[in-house]
């Protein structure tokens, strides 16, 4: 099925008291395109984060990167969560992978996260802060709230490394090769985008790779790598002000052209296109018309990595690693 897809109508919101009576509205499985943290600061509930059910319960922390599945059940008992969150908008000037380079595979598998009650107060203190400021005469600008994101992800990357070993549970083989995946592109992308390259690091055959990642995830080795390439190229247009060119070269590309021709095939524009378009969208009261381009993966090539024919449809979401379904 399709997921209705949310965002937020401001770069950020932020909100120290969403109870039952709230989270009772949304009770229709959405895929978030904002990014949303929260933490519980009473009670419990049971959500459905990407497909599946997880208790949160109080002094839980919660990330839920774009792309995530969400559903609220009926909440009968009382539940109080604070909360801040960035739009689509807001995140297109800031790379979420780098800024949560050393744990992004794991903020994807366990986005709910015991903190100790010290650690839980901090949170709490600094939603309610934001709260204040997102609602005062002065709401942050763009990269007010750009720079609050990045400062939040530097803080909870750091949070999830100096966790004790996440339990593997009843994970398989080929969910801890995806993940294993996951990391290594995410380290090495900047100067390796050849899915034989990832396939010697894990020490398996390009096929078996190829068929394992279809599997579990839906897309090909080259979908994630270039999810992750798109990811930092659309960072660097919206929040530097390097060249195409500068871009090309300090993702190993051989040229600015070779570049462009990446991105169009990926995106379905080129990147000045895309450029543009951001924008024209950003600005008030702006004539032109918004130009709805298409998913990353409606542009992909007609084989995968192994030489496979790719289905004439869009492949569905999968329990994990959902960042690669949006």
């Amino acid at each position: 099925m399709e997921f209705p897809q949310v965002d937020l109508p401001v770069d950020m919101i932020a909100w120290t008291e969403v109870t039952e009576d709230i989270l009772n509205i949304y009770k229709q499985s959405c895929r978030l395109k904002a990014c949303i943290f929260a933490l519980c600061i009473e009670g419990s509930i049971t959500v459905s984060i990407n497909l599946m059910d997880t208790e949160i319960k109080q002094g839980d922390f919660i990330t839920l990167l774009p792309g995530t599945i969400i559903q609220f059940y009926e909440q009968k008992e009382k539940v109080c969560l604070g909360f801040v969150g960035f739009s689509s908008h807001c995140l297109n000037g800031v790379n979420l992978i780098q800024s949560t380079l050393s744990s992004f595979s794991n903020i994807l598998e366990y986005p709910v996260l015991a903190i100790n009650p010290t650690v839980a107060s901090y949170f709490k203190d600094y939603f309610a802060l934001w709260a204040r400021i997102t609602t005062g005469p002065y709401p942050p600008d763009t990269k007010m709230a750009q720079s609050t994101l990045s400062m939040l992800l530097s803080g909870i990357d750091r949070m999830y490394c100096h966790r004790p070993q996440m339990q593997k549970g009843n994970k398989s083989r080929k969910e801890e090769i995806c993940r294993e995946l996951v990391q290594l592109v995410i380290e090495n992308y900047t100067r390796e985008r050849r899915a034989q390259f990832y396939a010697d690091k894990l020490g398996i055959s390009l096929q078996h790779l190829s068929t394992t990642v279809r599997q579990v995830t839906g897309r090909n080795v080259l979908d994630i790598i270039a999810h992750v390439v798109i990811v930092d190229v659309k960072a660097k247009l919206k929040s530097t002000n390097m060249t195409i060119q500068e871009i090309a070269y300090s993702l190993n590309f051989p040229s600015a052209s070779f570049f462009g021709k990446y991105f169009k095939r990926h995106m379905g524009m080129s990147p000045l296109e895309n450029t543009a378009i951001r924008t024209w969208n950003s600005d008030e009261g702006c004539s032109k018309p918004r130009i709805h381009r298409k998913e990353p993966w409606q542009h992909l090539p007609a084989q995968d990595s192994a030489g496979c024919h790719r289905r004439d449809r869009v492949l569905r979401p999968r329990q994990r690693y959902p960042l690669y379904y949006r």
